[in-house]
This record gives structure tokens, sequence and C-alpha cells, in this order.
């Protein structure tokens, strides 16, 4: 078993192998935390009841919402309480707070931030005892706890081919499926919609539903299995493909043996009139896709290919980063991405301003 953690500038990528196989995966971007974990002292700003809950301000304008159901019930205003982030801020939506797992101390002085929750390789590590965590930079093993660096073990590179094929696969809606079956996942802000595909059932010889649900059967664990690697959560639906609305009610129970190996504990609700298996995974870190689809995602993207094509290289002069304004604020806001570049691949990183592109783009003087 094996943790890997493969470097970029402002990203690192955690992915869990046992052989050929891609067992977990996450991004962890030291700079930009999902706060998960994160202990903090706060002051209560407002009960509302129609919420079912207490806004808490947090540090740096950030508030976060603690449910009644976490016991606490109405608060006077102004009050500090301590408070632990269940919930990271996704989908438009703050942190959720709890009060579970909160030192007993008393709460006194204004809002702080008193530790940071784990990061996941640390998380990874926790659940696989036995994994040794396979780092391609220095500077990794110095962000990671004492007590983890027994288990480092350094390696040019942290992803092997088949373990970067099967990370960049994770982008891609299309998945390809046992038994010729493939799925199609669609993310949207209310729910996540899973198609499936026949594909190659159909030169199965044996009754078209008795061949379908076979196939379909077949196929579950890995589909299923990508909700975890994804990190989709909330209301998951999933259309079977080529099955009558009564025989797919047979698919509950290789369903939920499928979704009993995620430690989330997704629940299967059950199979809807119009034959769509509903599941709920529990929101916690953000999907995988929200990250790699913003802004700060595609940048570090863009970095990482570069790290790629000039690792190894002698480059004569700098690279320069042609940004709009709001790319170039974000390099200077976090001034670490360039020096992992640099370190990456001994070659310097410029940032310049370039009036004629958007806020939001850039481009590199050699593109």
């Amino acid at each position: 078993m094996l943790i890997r953690v493969a470097s970029g500038p402002g990203e690192l990528r955690v992915a869990l192998t046992d052989g050929g196989r891609l067992l977990d995966y996450a991004l962890w971007r030291p700079d930009l935390p999902d706060g998960v974990g994160d202990l903090y002292r706060g002051r209560v700003s407002a009960h509302v009841p129609a919420l079912g809950g207490t806004f808490v301000d947090l540090t740096d304008g950030q508030a976060g919402f603690l449910p009644d159901s976490e016991g606490s019930g109405p608060m006077t205003q102004g009050t500090a309480i301590l408070v632990r982030v269940s919930r990271s801020a996704q989908g438009g939506k703050g942190v959720r707070l709890s009060l579970r797992g909160i030192p007993d101390t008393r709460a006194e002085g204004p809002p702080a931030l008193l530790s940071r929750g784990a990061g996941p390789v640390e998380r990874m590590a926790a659940c696989w005892p036995d994994a040794i965590v396979v780092i391609d930079d220095p500077a990794v093993g110095a962000r990671l706890p004492q007590a983890l660096h027994g288990r480092i073990e350094r390696q040019p590179m942290a992803f092997d081919a088949e373990t970067e094929m099967m990370a960049e696969s994770l982008s891609d809606p299309f998945v390809a499926l046992p038994g010729g079956m493939s799925a199609t996942i669609t993310p949207t802000p209310a729910l996540v919609a899973i198609d499936m595909d026949g594909g190659h059932t159909s030169m199965d010889r044996r009754p078209k539903q008795t061949a379908q649900f076979a196939a379909n059967r077949a196929a579950l664990p890995e589909l299923l299995h990508q909700l975890r690697l994804r990190n989709l959560s909330g209301a998951i639906v999933v259309d079977a493909a080529g099955l009558a609305v009564r025989k797919r009610r047979a698919l509950a129970e290789p369903i939920e043996q499928a979704l009993a190996a995620d430690p989330l504990r997704p629940r299967f609700l059950g199979i809807s009139a119009l034959g769509l298996a509903e599941i709920v995974r529990p929101r916690i870190h953000p999907p995988l896709h929200e990250l790699l689809d913003s802004v700060t995602g595609r940048l570090l993207r863009s970095l990482r290919q570069k790290v790629r094509d000039y690792r190894g290289m002698q480059v004569p002069r700098p690279v320069t980063l042609q940004a709009g304004c709001d790319i170039v604020r974000m390099m200077r806001t976090y001034p670490a991405w360039m020096e992992d570049f640099t370190r990456l691949t001994g070659c310097p990183l410029r940032v310049t301003i370039a009036p004629d592109l958007p806020p939001s783009g850039w481009r590199y003087d050699n593109d």
C-alpha cells in the first residue's frame, strides 16, 4: 500500500494505491486548505430559527453556520465560543461548524484560528498505518508531521505512469467500466446525475434483460468507487442501462454492498418511480470537479504542466507568466507558488500583468 504525494506549484496530488488500483485520491493545497477539522474561537453573530442554527464569526470576515442539532441552542450575540469546521465551504455555501471534539477550555478573546485540521496525507496515513508515503520533493516531507517521517520514501517521481493516467482520468466525465459498460457523470448545482450505457452488452447472446442486469451488476462497484475518488457528494442519481424499472430494484443489494466500502458511509435511498437509484453521500470536503474547474484549479494545473515541460532542462532565461489583474494578485498573494516552480524546475518564474488579457486570463511568453 502506497500513499503517493506528487508535488506541483501550490498543489500536491495525493493518491492511495494498492498494486495497480487507485483506492483514494485528493488534492492538497497547503496555502488554501479546505478548513475541515480547523479549530476556531468564534463569536456568535446571530441565531436564525428559520434556518435552524446560528451564524458564528470566525476570522478575516469569514463566518460559519452552527446547526441547532449540535446541541448549542440559542446563544447571546457576541458570545465567544469554540467551534470546529465539519464541512468545507462548497457549492456557494460557507463552512459548517460543530461542537464535537472541542477541548474543555473556556473561550475568551477575539475570533482566532487555534489549530488546523489534518490534511489528506495525514488522513490517509491514519486509515492505513502500514502504508509507505512516497514523495518526490523533500519540501513535501517538511510539511508532514514528525510522526510520519519514518514512513517516508523519496523517489524521483511519486506518480508512476499508471497512477498518473488514473489520476488524470478523474477529470473526465466519461468513465469506462468493466464488461464494456461506460458511464457519464454530470454534476449540477442540485445533484450529480450518472448515466450508464450498455455498450458491448448488445453482443451478449443471453436474453436482453438477463444480459443487461449482469452487466450493470458487474459495473456498479467500479462506478460507485468513482464517488469516493471524485468526492462526489450530496444527492446522486444513477440511471442503469437498458433495464425495466422492476428489474432495476434487484440492483439494490449490489449497490449497498459497493457503498459499504466508502468510509463516508453513503446511504442508498432506493429506486425511484423513474427507475433511478438514489444515493446520498455526506458533503465534507469540496468535490474534485469543483477544485479542478475553478480559476485556481486551472491555473495550478497549468503551472504543473509547465513544471513537467521544464523539469530537468537547462532553460536560459526565466519563464514569464503574463496574466490579468486577478491572476497577478493571486500569484503575489501566494509567492510560495513561484518558489515551488523554481525549486522543481531550476528555472525562475516571473509574473507580469498583461493589459490585453481578461482579469482571470494568462499565457506564457513562449506559447
